[in-house]
């Protein structure tokens, strides 16, 4: 089934044009979605990969970017979805690579290489941006380690509704539904992922929170127990903002039971569902 499909009837839509209300051979506009992409640590061609599945589903187009510096206002103007998979830093000076740990002591030049410095990107008027773009209507979904941008916009993170704290390496978890009814989580069953848990810090109502990680094996991490909230939906303004924390790897973001939260997802932001 298509994503969207329009409330305007071939009938109403000729009444119009014969009324001049509307030319003959107008239709309604497909939304658009704009998706930022792809940091040190998160290649944007898998994302890419992974999204354009996401997108060819629900028949929807879509931009996707990796320039931080174009997000604007003048730029999330011809768009009704906007998603972001990347995190908040850059690195002006150069790495060797996304894990690079363990090959750095082996280079040559190692002497001559600077040590790898990140800077964070994301303005408080780019943060603005946003706030104003789902207040005025738009949809956001942020994936991911995309809550890592929350910590250096306090705009950013009044849309987003929460920020990162941390993740241990990649472990099977489980993902399930919390108690707070929604369409995107209606009939769904827990569904396992070896993926990065990411423990986040929510800062809206509960009431909103839809999904939670719990590793169950009883693995903690930095105190935090087995669990995190892992996904939230709300509206914002005259928009709605849907966060979901699964999205390391391209087989979890692939898993069917998550694959579907994703549709729903975009379909719930597009008033869709």
């Amino acid at each position: 089934m298509k994503l969207l499909q329009s409330p305007i009837s071939r009938r109403t839509m000729m009444a119009a044009s014969a009324a001049g209300l509307l030319p003959a051979h107008a239709v309604p506009a497909k939304p658009r979605a704009l998706a930022l992409i792809g940091d040190r640590y998160h290649n944007p061609d898998y994302i890419r990969v992974s999204l354009d599945r996401l997108f060819q589903a629900l028949n929807l187009p879509v931009d996707y970017t990796i320039d931080t510096a174009g997000l604007s206002a003048a730029a999330l103007k011809p768009y009704r979805l906007l998603l972001i998979l990347r995190d908040g830093m850059l690195w002006p000076g150069g790495y060797s690579g996304p894990d690079a740990y363990g090959y750095e002591p082996d280079l040559e030049n190692k002497d001559e290489w600077p040590a790898a410095q990140s800077v964070m990107w994301m303005t408080e008027d780019q943060g603005k941006a946003i706030r104003d773009f789902v207040g005025n209507g738009g949809g956001f979904y942020p994936l991911h380690n995309a809550s890592h941008i929350s910590l250096s916009s306090k705009n950013y993170r009044d849309v987003m509704g929460g920020a990162y704290f941390g993740h241990p390496p990649l472990r099977p978890f489980e993902v399930h539904a919390t108690a707070n009814a929604h369409p995107i989580t209606a009939g769904m069953t827990p569904f396992t992922v070896n993926d990065e848990q990411h423990y986040v810090d929510y800062d809206k109502d509960p009431g909103y929170v839809i999904l939670e990680s719990e590793n169950r094996d009883g693995l903690t991490y930095n105190g935090r127990g087995t669990k995190s909230p892992a996904g939230w939906a709300y509206d914002y303004g005259k928009g709605r903002v849907v966060f979901t924390a699964v999205g390391h790897t391209i087989h979890a973001m692939w898993n069917p039971q998550y694959f579907e939260v994703q549709k729903r997802a975009v379909r719930w932001l597009l008033k869709d569902l």
